[in-house]
């Protein structure tokens, strides 16, 4: 199931991007969807992200392992 949300950009930005979805040949979601896709990948490869991602997840199960007793 898809999921909507709302996303507020000035006017240059949107401008900017309905010029890149019009040449790309595309509607402006699937561009966004594609730069969204782009910068997760992104996310994954990068290092210290991962590490930083990691702690926030060992952090979190400690809460929830406390919340659980």
């Amino acid at each position: 199931m898809a999921k909507g949300f709302t996303v507020r950009l000035d006017e240059e930005q949107a401008a900017e991007l309905e010029a890149v979805a019009k040449a790309a040949g595309v509607p402006v979601a699937e561009e966004i969807r594609q730069a969204i896709t782009a910068r997760i990948e992104e996310r994954r490869q990068d290092d210290a992200f991962r590490a930083r991602l990691r702690r926030s997840i060992e952090d979190n199960q400690r809460i929830l392992d406390r919340l659980a007793q």
